[in-house]
């Protein structure tokens, strides 16, 4: 399945999650698009798992392929299969420039990093499913420091993640840890993503 390019507020309604994480899309019209969206229907068990599933997949920009892949690594790891697949989800790269204010959107911020903006301890990557460890710095490349969209969007950023360093000198910032359950998106049941793949085995 290919990547979503479509309306994103369409489908945060459709889904009835803000998939920026902002509230914005959903803040006034909290039903999905369509002449019926206001008649909400009882969801079957499969449903609601392939909804969050769906959910997750859509707020971190990923398909398919990916996102089973991702999910099939956090199984070897020790931990809750769950969190420790929403703690590699948070890990990519593309996520964390997001995180650090880069850009506005992951699909922004995707772009920032398939365009060669962005380094990893020095060196230019390019692949916005790249796995940053904790401890690794996450900066612009020289030319791409004086584009107005990357400075737009670090004044706009208000607030980071308590996992999140950035230095305003440099224009850099790294992930300090990896993030605890507790820091990420409540909204998100990752329990019925694993209900779901099981189900498929």
């Amino acid at each position: 399945m290919a990547r979503y390019t479509g309306p994103a507020w369409k489908k945060s309604r459709r889904l009835g999650i803000s998939l920026t994480e902002t509230g914005k899309e959903i803040a006034k019209r909290n039903y999905p698009p369509g002449q019926h969206g206001n008649q909400r229907k009882k969801l079957s068990e499969y449903a609601l798992q392939l909804q969050e599933k769906q959910k997750l997949r859509f707020m971190y920009g990923i398909n398919e392929r990916q996102f089973r892949k991702l999910y099939d690594r956090a199984g070897k790891m020790e931990g809750k299969h769950g969190e420790n697949f929403l703690i590699l989800l948070e890990t990519r790269l593309d996520n964390l420039v997001y995180r650090l204010g880069f850009a506005n959107t992951r699909r922004q911020a995707r772009q920032l990093v398939n365009h060669g903006h962005i380094q990893v301890d020095g060196s230019r990557v390019d692949i916005p499913s790249y796995l940053v460890e904790p401890g690794q710095v996450i900066g612009l490349r020289e030319r791409s420091e004086s584009l107005a969209l990357i400075k737009d969007n670090l004044e706009n950023t208000v607030t980071r993640l308590e996992f999140i360093e950035f230095d305003e000198n440099s224009k850099s910032g790294k992930m300090t840890r990896l993030p605890e359950r507790s820091e990420l998106n409540a909204e998100i049941d990752e329990s019925f993503v694993v209900e779901y793949y099981n189900k498929l085995g």
